[in-house]
């Protein structure tokens, strides 16, 4: 862990799902390879970034791209269609340990995710699913998606909390800025995707390699 950890116990955890609480970026962006394959697009580690994090369709309606005036819902499907469906993603190291720690110390649990509701159950199905969330926020639930600061607003609005006075983890830089840009008291940044530094800089408070330092804050 890197800078300063959080201060007190948090008043509710908030949590980002791919890439923090399971490890399916890889399988996303295998959906996102073939696709652009399939169109003849280059796809590096600089559009990569531009995806990770946010609804496919926000990334097609404002940034300019190869995609730039086709359907940003028909793309957003193809790619959906090309996403391999023969596994499960592996929990993130800490994740369960964390999910029964905010239940024991009654540490309301938001899920605040750009996933859809199921995908959501599907992931975190080696997790116990999303009944084990008190709050579930999706990309259906706002209208813009991150890095836009709704998605966290929204479920600390429903939690009844005080942005301030809660801990969120993401693990990629859009991620970070929707936490910062909601007033999340602490956010801290998960490694699994980006360096430590691109997640600093984006606004996190701290970074770890995964979740299995997170229990002992709650």
């Amino acid at each position: 862990m890197s800078s300063d950890g959080p201060v007190g116990r948090p008043h509710a955890l908030l949590l980002d799902l791919d890439g923090t609480l399971v490890d399916s970026e890889p399988i996303h962006r295998a959906g996102f390879e073939r696709w652009f394959a399939h169109r003849g697009w280059p796809f590096d580690p600089e559009v990569a970034a531009l995806f990770t994090g946010r609804r496919a369709d926000d990334v097609f309606r404002t940034v300019d791209g190869p995609w730039s005036g086709g359907d940003p819902d028909a793309m957003f499907a193809e790619i959906v269609a090309m996403v391999p469906r023969d596994r499960l993603p592996d929990a993130v190291p800490g994740a369960a340990e964390t999910i029964e720690r905010a239940a024991v110390a009654g540490i309301p649990l938001a899920l605040v995710t750009s996933a859809s509701v199921r995908w959501a159950d599907k992931a975190l199905a080696t997790l116990g699913g999303l009944g084990r969330f008190d709050v579930v926020v999706t990309r259906d639930d706002v209208t813009v998606g991150k890095p836009d600061p709704s998605c966290y607003a929204l479920a600390c609005d429903r939690l009844g909390v005080d942005a301030g006075a809660t801990l969120a983890c993401e693990d990629a830089p859009n991620g970070v800025l929707s936490a910062v840009g909601a007033g999340v008291g602490t956010v801290v940044g998960v490694t699994t995707s980006f360096s430590g530094q691109a997640l600093r800089e984006a606004g996190a408070s701290t970074t770890m390699g995964d979740l299995t330092g997170i229990p002992s804050l709650l």
